[in-house]
């Protein structure tokens, strides 16, 4: 892909940002809808910033004008309040719309590996149902599917670490004995751009080069961390019971019931060939010193002071 004006949502966001500065030190420019000012963030003076509202179609068919490729890292982590997983799924419609009246040529979306219809959980299925969307949107389309993804102030990783330093016991669901495949967002961000260039109707899978069982990532962060908080399996419900109270501690939603759920059916796992680079049993280790020593709040990130059309 040479170089390009592409629209990203969500640019000051996670997996937003490190797309963002991948595409930026590759020369293109960046628009971003967002449902963030990006007042004070660094990164806002490199980008063109513009309100990601699906109640004023022309706004963002305006915003989206000249754009060739959209990165559309759009979604919630669990429903709240008025923001409800078939809200997110209007949105993005509408976003596809929008971005097909504009010109826009091509979509690079981002779901989750595993996502399909007749899944476990609400999470999954309505992945499904986006990535029904897009295909049939109008333009071309590649879906990336990353797994667990993880890197510099991630929620979960970071937030396991927190509780491992602060902690005396920590409540693994079950044996620990399920599989996750976590990715680098930095490797998310990369097959994503490598993606837009590629052919378009693939769906992709981004996943890290190590598998491993639950337990075994819960005791590689213990270690790295230094922790001397007491690993025990508990039952889901008791795990959830825990979460819960941990919750009121930090004014956040620690995990849900539906995340127990796709933890422990080992979802988070891959069937294609690793695309990840990344390993983190090494980002683990030397990033030890940073990690978990201040918690990372999905509320105050993704559902505080945000609008919700």
């Amino acid at each position: 892909m040479g170089q390009r004006r592409v629209a990203v949502t969500g640019s000051f966001g996670f997996t937003g940002r490190a797309l963002t500065e991948r595409l930026l030190a590759a020369g293109h420019e960046v628009v971003t809808l967002t449902r963030r000012s990006g007042q004070g963030d660094p990164l806002a003076r490199r980008i063109t910033v513009e309100p990601f509202d699906s109640t004023d179609p022309g706004l963002m068919v305006a915003s989206l004008a000249g754009v060739e490729t959209l990165f559309n890292s759009y979604w919630l982590r669990f429903p709240r309040g008025s923001s409800t997983f078939e809200g997110a799924v209007a949105r993005s419609a509408a976003l596809l719309a929008a971005a097909r009246e504009g010109g826009v040529k091509r979509v690079v979306h981002m779901s989750v590996v595993n996502a399909a219809p007749d899944a476990e959980t609400p999470y999954v299925r309505a992945k499904a149902a986006l990535e029904a969307v897009v295909r049939s949107s109008g333009l071309e389309w590649v879906i990336v599917r990353p797994t667990l993804t993880y890197g510099p102030n991630d929620i979960l990783i970071n937030n396991l670490a927190w509780a491992l330093r602060r902690l005396p016991v920590y409540g693994l669901p079950g044996l620990g004995r399920y599989t996750v495949q976590p990715v680098h967002v930095d490797d998310v961000a990369r097959i994503c751009v490598e993606a837009a260039a590629g052919p378009a109707g693939q769906v992709l899978d981004a996943a890290g080069p190590e598998t491993m069982a639950y337990r075994e990532l819960v005791d590689r962060v213990r270690a790295a961390v230094g922790s001397r908080s007491l690993v025990v399996p508990m039952p889901g419900i008791a795990v959830l019971a825990a979460a819960r109270l941990l919750g009121l501690l930090v004014r956040d939603v620690v995990l849900t019931r539906d995340e127990i759920r796709e933890l422990t059916s080992s979802l988070l796992t891959s069937h294609e060939p690793p695309r990840g680079e990344i390993r983190i049993s090494e980002w683990l280790r030397a990033n030890a010193d940073q990690l978990g020593r201040r918690w990372s709040s999905e509320l105050d990130r993704n559902y505080t002071g945000l609008p919700t059309q």
